[in-house]
């Protein structure tokens, strides 16, 4: 269980599509004694995955004027903006579905040092699993 919880974690903050949060629930609610250890599984998922978006970031802007790139250069020039608006403090939102992945790749595409990013994207991430393991117990 503590793998599948890990590896749901990890996909969801990937670009690619997935969710973790049902899971989380589902094993929280199978076994209430391990909420912490299963809050803290989901939490090192889920920020590993979105380093890897972070890592994406700085590799692939390199190849941001080749046809193929997936982000064309109005798009993110709007978004490098709104980053640097914003400021690291938007890793805060890293949690939230649509909006957080493409916050971690920005990041990474404008050089957040990776000290900060894991610091803040941590407490986004563990802090809407607590609230969904709360929730899944009734207690919330």
């Amino acid at each position: 269980m503590y793998l599948s919880v890990f590896f749901s974690a990890f996909l969801a903050a990937t670009i690619l599509p997935a969710q973790s949060e049902a899971f989380l629930a589902y094993a929280v609610a199978a076994k209430p004694e391990a909420i912490v250890t299963l809050i803290a599984i989901a939490s090192a998922g889920n920020v590993l995955g979105a380093v890897i978006n972070w890592w994406l970031g700085r590799f692939f802007v390199h190849f941001k004027d080749r046809r193929w790139f997936p982000v064309k250069g109005a798009t993110l020039l709007r978004a490098e903006q709104h980053y640097q608006k914003y400021g690291r403090y938007a890793l805060l939102l890293s949690w939230v579905p649509f909006v957080g992945d493409p916050i971690t790749v920005m990041s990474g595409i404008l050089r957040e040092p990776l000290w900060s990013f894991i610091l803040l994207v941590t407490i986004a991430k563990c802090g809407r699993y607590i609230v969904v393991a709360m929730l899944s117990l009734g207690v919330a």
